[in-house]
């Protein structure tokens, strides 16, 4: 699912070619896509585009009349720039949204169609899809510890509760907590003042650092690689691995279509966590740290 810095660069490209522009027409392709009955989606066409923003992990496209699209992509949702003479990319196109500089496709791999598209109008109704989650790159120390010991979770799922912190999801979170030298599984209510501390700046600067690195992928051009899967990740989808501090093998944690990635001697002293699925059919044989792994 793209998260903070995908959303964030996605914007910025979005910013340089539709900002300004008229949506000249919508078609949509799947009626599974656009969730909202009214306003209907062809009052969005002959608009100008007034503005764009993120909401938690959805991008919002404000227009004229004080209408605004929002696009989740969810897991496998993904937008395309087209050309005017451009053709779209067959079945997984969702949606065209037509401009006077060219088209954008709203496109979804997968038969599952998760992504969504709502039209709505007014910033009351717009608020609807703020789930109230921090924003680290905003907020300072104390507001961050606050919000993170609001709740009794692991760090894992309090990092991607859109609730409590947004715009940050499964492969991010790996990251973050990879940096941070902390477990997924520790409990936020457990953290001492100095794992806070590390797990904040941890944050912020994961986020950072691969907003930075993906706009610099993208060089003025319209992001076309996004994936959670990233070669210079250190732990994310990189079980097996060598982990790029310790050179232990990365592990894993895997629940239902989620995996958690970690470091068993950065993050967890050298423990194996266990997984359910698998330390269920191992029984004894599970390896309970790095030295049992061999």
């Amino acid at each position: 699912m793209p998260e903070l810095p995908d959303i964030v660069v996605y914007i910025e490209a979005l910013d340089r070619g539709i900002l300004g522009r008229r949506l000249e027409r919508v078609r949509i392709s799947s009626p599974f896509l656009l969730r909202t009955a009214l306003p209907p989606i062809s009052a969005a066409e002959g608009k100008q585009v007034t503005g764009l923003r993120r909401v938690g992990k959805r991008i919002v496209v404000g227009l004229e009349d004080d209408l605004f699209l929002v696009l989740h992509l969810m897991v496998a949702g993904r937008l395309r720039w087209l050309g005017p003479k451009d053709k779209p990319p067959g079945r997984i196109t969702l949606a065209l949204f037509d401009f006077d500089s060219g088209k954008l496709a709203f496109t979804e791999a997968g038969t599952k169609r998760r992504a969504s598209l709502h039209l709505v109008q007014g910033e009351a109704a717009l608020q609807q899809f703020d789930m109230g989650g921090l924003e680290v790159l905003q907020a300072d120390l104390a507001s961050f510890a606050q919000r993170l010991k609001s709740e009794n979770h692991t760090l894992k799922r309090a990092l991607t509760d859109p609730h409590i912190f947004s715009g940050i999801g499964n492969a991010y979170s790996d990251e973050i907590l990879h940096r941070a030298r902390l477990s997924p599984v520790a409990l936020s209510a457990n953290l001492g003042a100095e794992e806070i501390s590390r797990l904040f700046d941890a944050t912020r600067s994961v986020l950072t650092d691969w907003t930075d690195r993906l706009r610099g992928e993208a060089v003025e051009k319209f992001p076309e690689k996004v994936t959670a899967f990233r070669e210079a990740m250190a732990v994310h989808g990189r079980f097996g691995q060598p982990c790029p501090v310790c050179g232990a093998p990365v592990q894993r944690i895997v629940h239902a279509e989620n995996e958690t990635n970690y470091c068993a001697r950065c993050q967890t002293g050298g423990k194996i966590l266990a997984d359910r699925a698998l330390s269920r059919l191992l029984h004894k044989s599970w390896p309970k740290n790095l030295d049992e792994l061999g």
